[in-house]
Protein backbone atom coordinates (compact mmCIF):
# COMPACT_ATOMS: atom_id res chain seq x y z
CA UNK A 1 0.00 0.00 0.00
CA UNK A 2 1.30 3.47 -0.90
CA UNK A 3 1.93 6.05 1.81
CA UNK A 4 -0.87 8.49 2.56
CA UNK A 5 -0.27 11.78 0.74
CA UNK A 6 -0.15 14.91 2.90
CA UNK A 7 -2.44 17.55 1.35
CA UNK A 8 -2.03 20.11 4.12
CA UNK A 9 -0.03 22.41 1.82
CA UNK A 10 -2.88 22.77 -0.69
CA UNK A 11 -6.04 22.37 1.41
CA UNK A 12 -6.36 25.82 2.99
CA UNK A 13 -8.89 27.23 5.46
CA UNK A 14 -11.51 27.97 2.78
CA UNK A 15 -10.40 26.25 -0.41
CA UNK A 16 -7.94 24.05 -2.26
CA UNK A 17 -5.03 25.95 -3.84
CA UNK A 18 -1.60 24.94 -5.15
CA UNK A 19 0.82 24.69 -8.06
CA UNK A 20 -0.19 22.45 -10.99
CA UNK A 21 1.09 19.80 -11.61
CA UNK A 22 3.73 19.95 -8.84
CA UNK A 23 1.32 19.97 -5.88
CA UNK A 24 -1.84 18.60 -7.48
CA UNK A 25 -3.05 17.28 -10.81
CA UNK A 26 -6.01 15.72 -12.61
CA UNK A 27 -5.90 12.31 -10.84
CA UNK A 28 -6.05 14.14 -7.50
CA UNK A 29 -8.84 16.41 -8.80
CA UNK A 30 -10.82 13.25 -9.59
CA UNK A 31 -10.41 12.09 -5.99
CA UNK A 32 -11.51 15.52 -4.75
CA UNK A 33 -14.66 15.17 -6.88
CA UNK A 34 -15.47 11.78 -5.36
CA UNK A 35 -14.76 13.09 -1.85
CA UNK A 36 -16.91 16.20 -2.40
CA UNK A 37 -19.93 14.11 -3.35
CA UNK A 38 -19.32 11.71 -0.47
CA UNK A 39 -19.12 14.46 2.16
CA UNK A 40 -22.00 16.59 0.84
CA UNK A 41 -24.11 13.49 0.04
CA UNK A 42 -25.09 15.28 -3.16
CA UNK A 43 -27.17 13.65 -5.86
CA UNK A 44 -26.37 16.50 -8.25
CA UNK A 45 -23.64 19.17 -8.39
CA UNK A 46 -22.63 22.12 -10.59
CA UNK A 47 -19.05 22.88 -11.75
CA UNK A 48 -17.48 25.96 -13.32
CA UNK A 49 -13.96 27.13 -14.08
CA UNK A 50 -11.84 30.20 -14.87
CA UNK A 51 -9.49 30.99 -17.77
CA UNK A 52 -6.36 29.26 -16.42
CA UNK A 53 -4.82 26.74 -18.84
CA UNK A 54 -5.20 23.90 -16.31
CA UNK A 55 -8.83 24.65 -15.41
CA UNK A 56 -10.70 22.63 -18.10
CA UNK A 57 -8.70 19.46 -17.38
CA UNK A 58 -8.94 19.72 -13.59
CA UNK A 59 -12.67 20.47 -13.61
CA UNK A 60 -13.32 17.62 -16.04
CA UNK A 61 -11.46 15.20 -13.78
CA UNK A 62 -13.42 16.43 -10.75
CA UNK A 63 -16.65 15.86 -12.72
CA UNK A 64 -15.64 12.27 -13.52
CA UNK A 65 -14.88 11.57 -9.87
CA UNK A 66 -18.24 13.02 -8.81
CA UNK A 67 -20.19 11.13 -11.47
CA UNK A 68 -18.49 7.85 -10.54
CA UNK A 69 -20.00 8.28 -7.06
CA UNK A 70 -23.48 8.61 -8.57
CA UNK A 71 -23.91 12.41 -8.73
CA UNK A 72 -25.37 14.06 -11.81
CA UNK A 73 -23.00 16.85 -12.89
CA UNK A 74 -23.97 20.12 -14.55
CA UNK A 75 -21.00 21.80 -16.24
CA UNK A 76 -21.40 25.55 -16.76
CA UNK A 77 -17.94 26.03 -18.30
CA UNK A 78 -16.11 29.35 -18.17
CA UNK A 79 -17.55 31.55 -15.43
CA UNK A 80 -16.77 33.96 -12.63
CA UNK A 81 -16.85 32.67 -9.07
CA UNK A 82 -20.04 34.61 -8.32
CA UNK A 83 -21.59 33.09 -11.47
CA UNK A 84 -20.88 29.66 -9.95
CA UNK A 85 -22.50 30.82 -6.69
CA UNK A 86 -25.51 31.98 -8.72
CA UNK A 87 -25.78 28.54 -10.33
CA UNK A 88 -25.48 26.82 -6.94
CA UNK A 89 -28.23 29.04 -5.55
CA UNK A 90 -30.55 28.98 -8.55
CA UNK A 91 -30.21 25.23 -9.17
CA UNK A 92 -30.05 24.42 -5.43
CA UNK A 93 -26.98 22.23 -5.89
CA UNK A 94 -23.56 22.02 -4.24
CA UNK A 95 -20.95 23.62 -6.47
CA UNK A 96 -17.24 23.64 -7.26
CA UNK A 97 -15.37 26.53 -8.88
CA UNK A 98 -11.92 25.93 -10.35
CA UNK A 99 -9.84 29.06 -9.82
CA UNK A 100 -6.83 30.38 -7.94
CA UNK A 101 -8.25 33.91 -8.00
CA UNK A 102 -5.33 36.35 -8.40
CA UNK A 103 -2.50 33.84 -7.86
CA UNK A 104 0.10 33.39 -10.66
CA UNK A 105 -0.63 31.25 -13.70
CA UNK A 106 0.96 28.02 -12.40
CA UNK A 107 -1.56 27.91 -9.51
CA UNK A 108 -5.08 26.55 -9.52
CA UNK A 109 -7.63 25.72 -6.86
CA UNK A 110 -11.19 24.76 -5.96
CA UNK A 111 -13.74 26.88 -4.11
CA UNK A 112 -16.53 24.59 -2.94
CA UNK A 113 -20.01 25.28 -1.61
CA UNK A 114 -23.09 23.38 -0.56
CA UNK A 115 -26.51 23.91 -2.15
CA UNK A 116 -27.58 27.55 -2.03
CA UNK A 117 -23.91 28.70 -2.16
CA UNK A 118 -23.35 27.85 1.53
CA UNK A 119 -19.58 27.83 2.11
CA UNK A 120 -17.47 24.70 2.53
CA UNK A 121 -14.48 25.41 4.81
CA UNK A 122 -12.35 23.49 7.27
CA UNK A 123 -15.20 23.26 9.81
CA UNK A 124 -17.95 22.63 7.25
CA UNK A 125 -16.65 19.67 5.26
CA UNK A 126 -13.27 20.62 3.78
CA UNK A 127 -11.28 18.73 6.44
CA UNK A 128 -13.28 15.56 5.70
CA UNK A 129 -12.81 16.04 1.93
CA UNK A 130 -9.05 16.33 2.46
CA UNK A 131 -8.92 13.17 4.62
CA UNK A 132 -10.80 11.11 2.03
CA UNK A 133 -8.62 12.37 -0.83
CA UNK A 134 -5.46 11.62 1.17
CA UNK A 135 -6.59 8.09 2.00
CA UNK A 136 -7.73 7.32 -1.55
CA UNK A 137 -4.47 8.65 -3.00
CA UNK A 138 -2.79 5.81 -1.11
CA UNK A 139 -5.35 3.03 -1.58
CA UNK A 140 -6.76 3.91 -4.98
CA UNK A 141 -10.06 5.46 -6.08
CA UNK A 142 -13.19 4.54 -4.11
CA UNK A 143 -15.58 1.89 -5.37
CA UNK A 144 -17.83 3.43 -8.04
CA UNK A 145 -21.54 3.81 -7.37
CA UNK A 146 -23.89 1.20 -8.83
CA UNK A 147 -25.27 3.98 -11.03
CA UNK A 148 -22.90 6.46 -12.68
CA UNK A 149 -24.14 10.04 -12.72
CA UNK A 150 -24.75 11.97 -15.91
CA UNK A 151 -22.58 14.88 -17.10
CA UNK A 152 -24.44 17.63 -18.93
CA UNK A 153 -23.68 21.21 -20.04
CA UNK A 154 -25.72 24.30 -19.23
CA UNK A 155 -25.40 28.01 -20.10
CA UNK A 156 -25.94 30.28 -17.08
CA UNK A 157 -24.38 33.64 -18.02
CA UNK A 158 -27.63 35.15 -19.35
CA UNK A 159 -29.62 34.12 -16.26
CA UNK A 160 -26.81 35.31 -13.97
CA UNK A 161 -26.84 38.75 -15.58
CA UNK A 162 -30.64 38.97 -15.45
CA UNK A 163 -30.69 38.04 -11.77
CA UNK A 164 -28.12 40.69 -10.82
CA UNK A 165 -29.94 43.36 -12.85
CA UNK A 166 -33.20 42.46 -11.09
CA UNK A 167 -31.64 43.34 -7.72
CA UNK A 168 -30.70 46.96 -8.53
CA UNK A 169 -32.98 49.71 -9.85
CA UNK A 170 -31.07 51.06 -12.84
CA UNK A 171 -34.07 52.71 -14.52
CA UNK A 172 -32.91 56.24 -13.68
CA UNK A 173 -29.34 55.72 -14.89
CA UNK A 174 -27.91 58.63 -16.89
CA UNK A 175 -25.34 57.87 -19.61
CA UNK A 176 -21.95 57.04 -18.07
CA UNK A 177 -18.51 56.27 -19.48
CA UNK A 178 -16.97 53.36 -17.57
CA UNK A 179 -13.48 51.92 -17.97
CA UNK A 180 -13.26 48.29 -16.86
CA UNK A 181 -9.95 46.48 -16.32
CA UNK A 182 -10.64 42.75 -16.29
CA UNK A 183 -6.97 41.85 -15.82
CA UNK A 184 -7.36 39.08 -18.45
CA UNK A 185 -9.65 37.40 -15.93
CA UNK A 186 -13.30 36.40 -15.86
CA UNK A 187 -14.61 39.98 -15.82
CA UNK A 188 -13.85 39.93 -19.54
CA UNK A 189 -16.42 37.12 -19.80
CA UNK A 190 -19.18 38.53 -17.56
CA UNK A 191 -19.05 42.33 -17.97
CA UNK A 192 -20.15 42.50 -21.66
CA UNK A 193 -23.32 40.53 -20.91
CA UNK A 194 -24.18 42.29 -17.63
CA UNK A 195 -23.59 45.78 -19.08
CA UNK A 196 -25.10 45.05 -22.53
CA UNK A 197 -28.37 46.96 -22.14
CA UNK A 198 -27.23 49.72 -19.78
CA UNK A 199 -26.74 53.34 -20.97
CA UNK A 200 -23.00 52.87 -20.46
CA UNK A 201 -20.12 53.55 -22.80
CA UNK A 202 -17.86 50.66 -21.91
CA UNK A 203 -14.10 51.08 -22.36
CA UNK A 204 -12.67 47.56 -21.99
CA UNK A 205 -9.12 46.84 -20.81
CA UNK A 206 -7.53 43.39 -20.90
CA UNK A 207 -10.81 41.55 -21.62
CA UNK A 208 -8.97 38.72 -23.44
CA UNK A 209 -9.22 35.62 -21.25
CA UNK A 210 -5.63 34.65 -20.54
CA UNK A 211 -4.67 32.75 -17.40
CA UNK A 212 -0.99 33.65 -17.88
CA UNK A 213 -1.89 37.31 -16.98
CA UNK A 214 0.29 38.99 -19.63
CA UNK A 215 -0.56 42.58 -18.59
CA UNK A 216 -0.52 42.61 -14.79
CA UNK A 217 -1.41 40.44 -11.81
CA UNK A 218 -5.18 40.19 -11.47
CA UNK A 219 -5.20 41.58 -7.93
CA UNK A 220 -6.65 45.12 -7.88
CA UNK A 221 -5.87 45.63 -4.18
CA UNK A 222 -2.18 46.01 -5.09
CA UNK A 223 -1.80 49.64 -6.23
CA UNK A 224 0.66 48.57 -8.95
CA UNK A 225 -2.13 46.67 -10.70
CA UNK A 226 -4.53 49.60 -11.12
CA UNK A 227 -2.02 52.09 -12.58
CA UNK A 228 -3.16 51.32 -16.15
CA UNK A 229 -6.82 51.74 -15.16
CA UNK A 230 -6.17 55.04 -13.39
CA UNK A 231 -4.37 56.44 -16.44
CA UNK A 232 -7.11 55.26 -18.81
CA UNK A 233 -9.90 56.81 -16.71
CA UNK A 234 -8.13 60.19 -16.96
CA UNK A 235 -7.30 59.79 -20.66
CA UNK A 236 -10.91 58.89 -21.52
CA UNK A 237 -12.48 61.50 -19.25
CA UNK A 238 -14.49 58.61 -17.82
CA UNK A 239 -16.98 58.83 -14.96
CA UNK A 240 -15.33 55.92 -13.13
CA UNK A 241 -13.18 52.82 -13.47
CA UNK A 242 -13.76 49.27 -12.26
CA UNK A 243 -11.10 46.60 -11.73
CA UNK A 244 -11.95 42.92 -11.21
CA UNK A 245 -9.68 40.21 -9.85
CA UNK A 246 -8.93 36.97 -11.69
CA UNK A 247 -12.15 35.13 -10.86
CA UNK A 248 -14.13 38.41 -10.84
CA UNK A 249 -15.67 38.01 -7.41
CA UNK A 250 -13.96 41.19 -6.15
CA UNK A 251 -14.37 44.66 -7.61
CA UNK A 252 -12.23 47.75 -6.94
CA UNK A 253 -13.47 51.23 -7.88
CA UNK A 254 -11.54 54.24 -9.24
CA UNK A 255 -13.16 57.71 -9.31
CA UNK A 256 -13.15 60.26 -12.15
CA UNK A 257 -9.90 61.76 -10.85
CA UNK A 258 -8.16 58.40 -11.20
CA UNK A 259 -8.05 57.84 -7.46
CA UNK A 260 -8.92 54.54 -5.81
CA UNK A 261 -12.09 54.54 -3.72
CA UNK A 262 -11.70 52.76 -0.39
CA UNK A 263 -13.63 49.46 -0.23
CA UNK A 264 -14.91 50.73 3.15
CA UNK A 265 -16.50 53.71 1.38
CA UNK A 266 -18.09 51.34 -1.16
CA UNK A 267 -19.32 49.15 1.72
CA UNK A 268 -20.93 52.19 3.37
CA UNK A 269 -22.50 53.39 0.10
CA UNK A 270 -23.97 49.98 -0.74
CA UNK A 271 -25.10 49.49 2.88
CA UNK A 272 -27.08 52.75 2.71
CA UNK A 273 -28.75 51.60 -0.53
CA UNK A 274 -29.55 48.12 0.81
CA UNK A 275 -31.02 49.66 3.99
CA UNK A 276 -33.30 51.77 1.83
CA UNK A 277 -34.64 48.48 0.39
CA UNK A 278 -34.64 46.63 3.75
CA UNK A 279 -35.23 49.20 6.54
CA UNK A 280 -33.77 48.29 9.91
CA UNK A 281 -31.62 45.51 8.50
CA UNK A 282 -28.36 44.16 9.86
CA UNK A 283 -25.10 44.90 8.02
CA UNK A 284 -21.94 42.86 8.62
CA UNK A 285 -18.49 44.44 8.41
CA UNK A 286 -15.13 42.95 9.28
CA UNK A 287 -12.99 44.60 11.93
CA UNK A 288 -10.60 46.12 9.36
CA UNK A 289 -13.26 48.28 7.71
CA UNK A 290 -13.41 51.99 8.49
CA UNK A 291 -15.25 53.55 11.42
CA UNK A 292 -17.40 55.14 8.73
CA UNK A 293 -19.13 51.83 7.94
CA UNK A 294 -20.94 51.27 11.30
CA UNK A 295 -21.58 55.04 11.48
CA UNK A 296 -23.35 55.10 8.11
CA UNK A 297 -25.26 51.92 8.93
CA UNK A 298 -26.60 53.48 12.15
CA UNK A 299 -27.38 56.78 10.39
CA UNK A 300 -29.56 54.87 7.93
CA UNK A 301 -31.41 52.96 10.64
CA UNK A 302 -29.49 49.71 10.37
CA UNK A 303 -27.69 47.48 12.85
CA UNK A 304 -23.92 47.07 12.31
CA UNK A 305 -22.26 43.80 13.36
CA UNK A 306 -18.47 43.50 13.51
CA UNK A 307 -16.82 40.20 12.60
CA UNK A 308 -13.47 38.58 11.89
CA UNK A 309 -11.75 38.81 8.51
CA UNK A 310 -12.64 36.03 6.06
CA UNK A 311 -15.61 35.06 3.93
CA UNK A 312 -16.58 32.03 6.02
CA UNK A 313 -16.98 34.23 9.11
CA UNK A 314 -18.96 36.85 7.18
CA UNK A 315 -21.26 34.27 5.58
CA UNK A 316 -21.79 32.48 8.89
CA UNK A 317 -22.67 35.74 10.63
CA UNK A 318 -25.00 36.73 7.80
CA UNK A 319 -26.83 33.43 8.10
CA UNK A 320 -27.03 33.73 11.89
CA UNK A 321 -28.26 37.33 11.95
CA UNK A 322 -30.26 37.40 8.72
CA UNK A 323 -28.08 40.32 7.61
CA UNK A 324 -28.96 42.04 4.35
CA UNK A 325 -25.40 42.91 3.33
CA UNK A 326 -21.77 42.48 4.34
CA UNK A 327 -18.53 44.13 3.27
CA UNK A 328 -14.80 43.59 3.74
CA UNK A 329 -11.76 45.84 3.36
CA UNK A 330 -10.56 43.46 0.63
CA UNK A 331 -13.41 44.48 -1.75
CA UNK A 332 -15.54 41.38 -1.09
CA UNK A 333 -19.25 42.29 -0.91
CA UNK A 334 -21.95 39.85 0.29
CA UNK A 335 -25.70 40.10 -0.31
CA UNK A 336 -28.65 38.31 1.29
CA UNK A 337 -30.40 38.59 -2.09
CA UNK A 338 -27.50 36.62 -3.58
CA UNK A 339 -27.60 33.63 -1.20
CA UNK A 340 -25.30 35.48 1.27
CA UNK A 341 -22.50 34.99 -1.27
CA UNK A 342 -20.01 37.59 -2.45
CA UNK A 343 -20.38 39.31 -5.80
CA UNK A 344 -18.27 42.24 -6.90
CA UNK A 345 -20.50 42.67 -9.95
CA UNK A 346 -23.58 43.44 -7.85
CA UNK A 347 -21.59 45.98 -5.82
CA UNK A 348 -20.44 47.57 -9.10
CA UNK A 349 -24.06 47.86 -10.27
CA UNK A 350 -24.96 49.61 -7.01
CA UNK A 351 -22.14 52.11 -7.61
CA UNK A 352 -23.40 52.73 -11.17
CA UNK A 353 -26.97 53.20 -9.92
CA UNK A 354 -25.89 55.61 -7.16
CA UNK A 355 -23.67 57.65 -9.49
CA UNK A 356 -25.99 57.57 -12.48
CA UNK A 357 -29.04 58.50 -10.41
CA UNK A 358 -27.65 61.98 -9.75
CA UNK A 359 -25.59 64.58 -11.59
CA UNK A 360 -22.48 64.84 -9.38
CA UNK A 361 -19.12 63.11 -9.66
CA UNK A 362 -18.15 59.85 -7.98
CA UNK A 363 -15.55 61.60 -5.79
CA UNK A 364 -18.24 63.95 -4.48
CA UNK A 365 -20.69 61.08 -3.99
CA UNK A 366 -18.31 58.94 -1.91
CA UNK A 367 -16.84 61.82 0.12
CA UNK A 368 -19.60 61.49 2.73
CA UNK A 369 -18.69 57.80 3.16
CA UNK A 370 -14.92 58.30 3.32
CA UNK A 371 -14.44 60.15 6.61
CA UNK A 372 -11.10 59.07 8.06
CA UNK A 373 -7.45 58.58 7.15
CA UNK A 374 -6.44 54.95 6.64
CA UNK A 375 -3.09 53.27 6.15
CA UNK A 376 -4.27 50.38 4.03
CA UNK A 377 -2.91 46.94 4.90
CA UNK A 378 0.85 46.88 5.56
CA UNK A 379 2.64 43.52 5.76
CA UNK A 380 5.80 42.93 7.81
CA UNK A 381 7.87 39.74 7.76
CA UNK A 382 8.68 38.79 11.35
CA UNK A 383 10.55 35.98 13.08
CA UNK A 384 7.97 35.50 15.86
CA UNK A 385 4.40 36.71 15.30
CA UNK A 386 3.34 36.08 18.91
CA UNK A 387 6.31 37.86 20.48
CA UNK A 388 5.95 40.92 18.25
CA UNK A 389 2.22 41.16 18.92
CA UNK A 390 2.83 40.85 22.67
CA UNK A 391 5.37 43.69 22.56
CA UNK A 392 2.84 45.94 20.86
CA UNK A 393 0.12 44.92 23.32
CA UNK A 394 2.42 45.73 26.24
CA UNK A 395 3.28 49.15 24.84
CA UNK A 396 -0.33 50.25 24.38
CA UNK A 397 -2.38 48.14 26.78
CA UNK A 398 -1.58 50.14 29.93
CA UNK A 399 -2.19 53.61 28.43
CA UNK A 400 -5.18 55.65 29.61
CA UNK A 401 -8.16 55.79 27.28
CA UNK A 402 -7.03 52.70 25.34
CA UNK A 403 -9.08 49.55 24.83
CA UNK A 404 -7.91 46.28 23.31
CA UNK A 405 -9.69 43.23 21.96
CA UNK A 406 -8.68 39.91 20.42
CA UNK A 407 -11.54 39.15 18.02
CA UNK A 408 -9.02 38.75 15.20
CA UNK A 409 -5.40 39.46 16.11
CA UNK A 410 -4.93 42.53 18.33
CA UNK A 411 -7.14 45.60 17.96
CA UNK A 412 -6.13 48.72 19.91
CA UNK A 413 -8.63 51.61 20.02
CA UNK A 414 -8.25 55.20 21.26
CA UNK A 415 -10.56 58.19 20.92
CA UNK A 416 -8.95 59.45 17.71
CA UNK A 417 -7.47 56.30 16.16
CA UNK A 418 -7.42 52.53 16.08
CA UNK A 419 -5.20 49.83 14.65
CA UNK A 420 -5.40 46.09 14.10
CA UNK A 421 -2.38 43.80 14.01
CA UNK A 422 -3.09 40.25 12.94
CA UNK A 423 -0.95 37.29 11.86
CA UNK A 424 -1.11 35.64 8.47
CA UNK A 425 -2.22 32.01 8.71
CA UNK A 426 0.06 30.91 5.88
CA UNK A 427 3.16 33.16 5.97
CA UNK A 428 5.47 34.63 8.67
CA UNK A 429 3.74 37.99 8.36
CA UNK A 430 1.97 40.47 10.58
CA UNK A 431 -0.67 42.60 8.85
CA UNK A 432 -1.21 46.15 10.15
CA UNK A 433 -4.21 48.41 9.47
CA UNK A 434 -4.40 51.88 11.05
CA UNK A 435 -7.14 54.50 10.91
CA UNK A 436 -7.34 57.95 12.51
CA UNK A 437 -9.40 61.13 12.37
CA UNK A 438 -6.62 62.89 10.43
CA UNK A 439 -3.66 61.96 8.25
CA UNK A 440 -0.96 63.14 10.68
CA UNK A 441 -2.28 61.07 13.57
CA UNK A 442 -2.64 58.02 11.34
CA UNK A 443 0.96 58.36 10.12
CA UNK A 444 2.28 58.78 13.68
CA UNK A 445 0.51 55.67 15.00
CA UNK A 446 1.40 53.67 11.89
CA UNK A 447 5.11 54.49 12.22
CA UNK A 448 5.15 53.81 15.97
CA UNK A 449 3.62 50.36 15.55
CA UNK A 450 5.77 49.44 12.54
CA UNK A 451 8.92 50.40 14.48
CA UNK A 452 7.95 47.91 17.21
CA UNK A 453 6.89 45.19 14.77
CA UNK A 454 10.05 45.47 12.70
CA UNK A 455 12.53 45.94 15.54
CA UNK A 456 15.56 43.67 15.16
CA UNK A 457 15.89 41.22 18.04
Amino acid sequence: MAAVVDLSQIVKAYDVRGVVPDQWDEPLAELFGAAFVTVTEASAIVIGYDMRPSSPGLSGAFARGAAAQGADVTLIGLCSTDQLYFASGQLDMPGAMFTASHNPAQYNGIKMCRAGAAPVGQDTGLAEIRTLAENWSATGAPTPSATTGTITHRETLTDYAAHLLSLVDLSGLRPLKVVVDAGNGMGGHTVPTVFADLPVTLVPMYFELDGTFPNHEANPLDPANIVDLQARVLAEGADLGLAFDGDADRCFVVDERGRGVSPSAITALVAARELAKHPGGTVIHNLITSWSVPEVVREHGGIPVRTRVGHSFIKQEMATTGAIFGGEHSAHYYFRDFWNADTGMLAALHVLAALGGQEGTLSALVSSYDRYAGSGEINSTVDDQTARTSAVREAYGSLDGITTDDLDGLTVTAQDWWFNLRPSNTEPLLRLNVEARDEATMAKVRDEVLTMVRATS
